[in-house]
């Protein structure tokens, strides 16, 4: 049935009340990007925004200079509903993501529900979630650590920019992992048989992993950089060391290419005679509503998304009923590319944010009201967290 058109248009008269102020913040983080846990001007911008419209904000929460919680509660007991606002940069090409866009989405749809909490057309709380560097160390990784998320909210929802609009997206299980070996320096030229090469360990390592592709399923996926591979040309390396991030369809698949990976190293080690350290770092049915809703905007919505990135939203969704669709800001270009730096400053873009933030406030409302429709959701959770 969806909600009652008066629900609705305070939604939309909320957002469209708002709406030149959140451009206006929009830009001010596109212009001015910063990297991961260094979003000092966004997340300022966004607080004080968040403070001066009536909610309890939190700053440097999860021992994050750059993160926050903002709350509002009607005092009543009732579905507890949260968002999730990113608004770091990738470093060159800037908003390459279009995180400027997905801050003022996550401001909108607690704007929204506030309004409806404030005149007691529903009853519990809004949180909207600051989340700094998503695209570096995944602080909400730290937010589901530290319990924040699963104590606050019943379910949290946010929205990506895309080129394509769709809420089937197959998002990778992902891990990040440290690499090091350690060997026993000697002099290349004099003595290097008295040397124990950890460099050499590596790149055997990184050979391993190479002939380990072909083995792995094609949803897989492995990449790594060196980031220490000895101090002069003239010293063998007794330390070197690497990262990787390693992506799987489901949590078990991950786990499996987790053990092959170790193996790829541990044997290099055993090969050469290094000493070697492995150190893991885990990243990570409302949708329905929202395709209703986002069609009754006139947006089609595709059946299923496939494409091989990673999001630490997937690790909310672990801990609670989630929802993560992408929508179209108007170009063909893929995110982090400079073309879609471009794109995510329009006013197009804008506007199809705004179109989004409206229809998932819609979606989250729902699912404050509607007990049956929650508990499907639940039942959904439930049954993925079993995948």
């Amino acid at each position: 049935m969806g909600l009652p058109d008066d629900l609705k248009k305070s939604i939309e008269g909320t957002i469209e009340q708002h709406n030149q102020e959140l451009r206006t913040i929009s830009l001010e983080i596109h212009d001015h990007p910063e990297l991961g846990n260094k979003e000092f001007n966004a997340s300022k911008v966004l607080t004080d925004y968040l403070e001066q419209h009536g909610f309890q904000v939190t700053r440097g929460v999860i021992g994050l200079d750059t993160a926050f919680i903002a709350e509002y509660s009607n005092g009543q007991p009732g579905r507890r509903i949260g968002f999730c606002s990113e608004y770091d940069a990738l470093p060159n090409i800037g908003h390459g993501c279009g995180h400027n866009l997905i801050a003022i989405q996550g401001v909108a749809c607690a704007l929204a529900v506030k309004r409806l909490l404030e005149q007691k057309l529903i009853s519990g709380s809004v949180t909207l979630f600051g989340t700094p560097a998503e695209e570096s160390t995944c602080s909400k990784i730290k937010f589901v650590k530290e319990g924040e998320i699963q104590r606050r909210v019943d379910f949290c929802m946010m929205l990506h920019p895309n080129p394509k609009d769709s809420v089937f997206m197959k998002s990778l299980s992902l891990d990040q992992v440290d690499i090091e070996f350690f060997g026993k320096a000697s002099h290349a030229g004099m003595a290097p048989w008295n040397g124990i090469n950890a460099l050499d360990a590596l790149m055997q390592g990184f050979d391993n992993v190479g002939m380990l592709r072909q083995q792995t399923l094609p949803t897989n996926r492995i990449h790594g950089i060196i980031k220490k591979g000895g101090n002069s040309a003239n010293v063998i390396p007794d330390y070197a060391s690497a990262q990787f991030f390693v992506r799987a369809t489901t949590r078990n698949q991950l786990q499996d290419l987790k053990t092959k990976l170790e193996n790829c190293f541990k044997a290099a080690a055993l090969a050469t005679g290094c000493q070697i350290k492995i150190s893991w770092s885990a990243q990570g049915q409302i949708d329905g509503k929202y395709i209703e809703y986002m069609n009754a905007k006139g947006v089609e919505i595709e059946d299923d998304l496939d494409v091989s990135a990673s999001t630490d939203m997937g690790n909310i969704s672990y801990v609670v009923p989630s929802l993560h669709p992408v929508y179209s800001i108007g170009t063909d270009a893929y995110n982090h590319t400079a073309e879609f730096t471009l794109a995510a400053r329009t006013t197009e873009a804008h506007q199809k944010a705004m179109v989004a933030a409206v229809c998932l406030s819609m979606t989250a409302v729902d699912a404050s009201l509607d007990a049956t429709f929650f508990q499907q959701a639940l039942d959904s959770f439930k049954r993925g967290k079993q995948q």
